[in-house]
């Protein structure tokens, strides 16, 4: 229902940072609880981390300490910026919009941490 536009994935070496962006269509951004997602081939779909209207913040434990989730709601855009990343890291990163029952996905971006 919402479209969502993932971009800044790349090649980066471990220990590097890369800055994930998503931009939504919807004037009404402000409402939605927004996160990033991650699918390695052969794996299922993972949070990452999330972010709700009111600013709280939720993170896998296997990123805390490391990823930062934000938002701003004047420019309808929702970013993870990933410092310190490992091998284990590489995934498509997906971005997602939720409102009560109402979900909706991003392309996603590839994201590769070499070794």
């Amino acid at each position: 229902q919402v479209q969502l536009v993932e971009s800044g994935g790349g090649l980066v070496q471990p220990g590097g940072s890369l800055r994930l962006s998503c931009a939504t269509s919807r004037g009404i951004f402000s409402i939605y609880t927004m996160g990033w997602y991650r699918q390695a081939p052969g794996k299922q779909r993972d949070m990452v981390a999330t972010i709700t209207n009111a600013g709280i913040t939720n993170y896998a434990d296997s990123v805390k300490g490391r990823f930062t989730i934000s938002r701003d709601n004047a420019k309808n855009t929702v970013y993870l910026q990933m410092n310190s990343l490992k091998p284990e890291d590489t995934a498509v990163y997906y971005c997602n919009a939720r409102h009560s029952l109402a979900s909706s996905w991003g392309q996603g971006t590839q994201v590769t941490v070499s070794s």
